[in-house]
């Protein structure tokens, strides 16, 4: 029989998996890609906002949808958000056009919001103090293995039944997780009339104007826009390498799951003492060295190689600063706004990285010269990283 910490932590790794679930819409696209560009004619460019448009609402109604959370429940946001993916999914499954289709990214990206912005908030109100650093960290992993699924199985899923069915089934999984969450998680706390409506825009006020949730939603925005260029842009990079399109999805999932051990591995080091602004640090110098190695002229193998250093020390970022969040967030009561503002720039940088990636890639012929677009995120980073450490000594915060 479990004991109330277990529930919690059971419960936790059931709003986790929910985060896989929306994910997996993020990852779809990828390995579609190619199937895609015969099918309905998609540019290199248009490839890139078919990647990035999912992030569209959140890069404009991020810190919206946290402060909405807080009057409409951090639960039923997140059914609502993965109701949304379903119903987007499934309507993309008849697209005809790539207009079309990337209209439906677009709402995808609203649901994805929704199902991923409460997250942090609920796992911190279910999990004990002493674990909310351990908690956040498996939770910051949502992206790389929903990612890192969607990459693997999405091959062999076309292969059967084609990109339609294949947009079908992650619609029905979506749906199946929603299911999920409204039986197993505890059941949102009443809001009074007062917090629902009155104080929304105090909370927004207090949240931008602390330095705090502007540093963590910077970071996150530079982290995300190579993250998703790099990942994204992989299954192509190989494909035109002339590697078959199973392995390329294979190594793309590789890649993306190896995310997931800088993630967990920053909530231990965080246990431990480790400060944040360090693991950031190390995290943006991996990535400048890694996307350089994969978009250079060096042999496969190590080309490779730098990706998966990308990704896995990588992974410190987003572990790190979902933790950061929900210390630097003005108070309680500004969590889920300072969550909201913290994803609604890392949906600019999804949204801004694989497009500006792809215009370098098309302007010089090749992908050498989008190393440099990447690092020059990873400097930016390593800026902000130093003004993490300042406010934390400033406020004597220890994470």
């Amino acid at each position: 029989m479990s004991t109330p910490n277990n529930r919690s932590v059971d419960r936790a790794l059931v709003v986790v998996a929910a985060g896989v679930a929306a994910a997996m819409h993020v990852g779809k696209l990828p390995t579609a890609l190619p199937i895609l560009q015969g099918e309905l004619g998609v540019t290199l460019v248009e490839a890139g906002f078919l990647l990035s448009l999912v992030q569209f609402a959140g890069m404009l109604f991020g810190l919206a949808a946290g402060v909405a959370a807080d009057g409409l429940g951090l639960k039923r946001t997140m059914i609502l958000g993965l109701v949304l993916l379903a119903a987007a999914s499934a309507l993309g499954a008849f697209a005809q056009s790539a207009a079309v289709l990337m209209a439906l990214r677009a709402f995808e990206g609203l649901g994805f919001l929704l199902a991923a912005m409460p997250a942090p908030s609920l796992i911190r109100r279910m999990v004990d103090a002493d674990r909310v650093n351990s908690a956040l960290g498996m939770w910051g992993a949502f992206m790389p293995l929903g990612t890192a699924i969607a990459l693997l199985a999405g091959a062999p899923a076309m292969d059967l039944i084609g990109w339609r069915g294949w947009w079908l089934v992650l619609a029905l999984i979506a749906a199946a997780m929603a299911l999920v969450l409204w039986r197993l998680v505890p059941t949102d706390p009443d809001i009074s009339h007062a917090q629902r409506s009155g104080s929304w825009r105090d909370r927004a006020r207090e949240t931008l104007g602390a330095r705090g949730p502007w540093l963590v939603a910077l970071c996150f925005c530079v982290y995300s826009a190579q993250w998703l260029a790099v990942i994204g842009f992989l299954p192509t990079v190989i494909a035109q390498a002339g590697i078959a399109a199973g392995w390329a999805g294979a190594a793309t999932a590789l890649a993306a799951l190896v995310n997931m051990i800088g993630n967990i591995a920053a909530g231990r080091l965080l246990e431990r003492g480790v400060q944040g602004a360090l693991l950031l640090s190390i995290g943006y110098i991996a990535m400048a060295a890694g996307s350089l190695a994969a978009f250079s002229d060096a042999p496969g193998w190590f080309r490779y190689g730098g990706v998966i250093v990308f990704s896995m020390v990588g992974g410190l970022i987003p572990g790190t600063l979902f933790s950061l969040a929900v210390r630097l967030a003005p108070g309680d009561a500004n969590v889920s706004t300072t969550v909201g503002w913290m994803q609604q720039w890392s949906a600019l940088g999804q949204f801004s990285g694989p497009p500006v990636v792809a215009w370098v890639a098309s302007a010089a012929g090749s992908w050498r010269w989008s190393g440099a677009v990447t690092s020059m995120f990873a400097l930016a980073g390593l800026v902000l990283a130093g003004f993490v450490s300042l406010i934390l000594r400033v406020r004597n915060v220890r994470i």
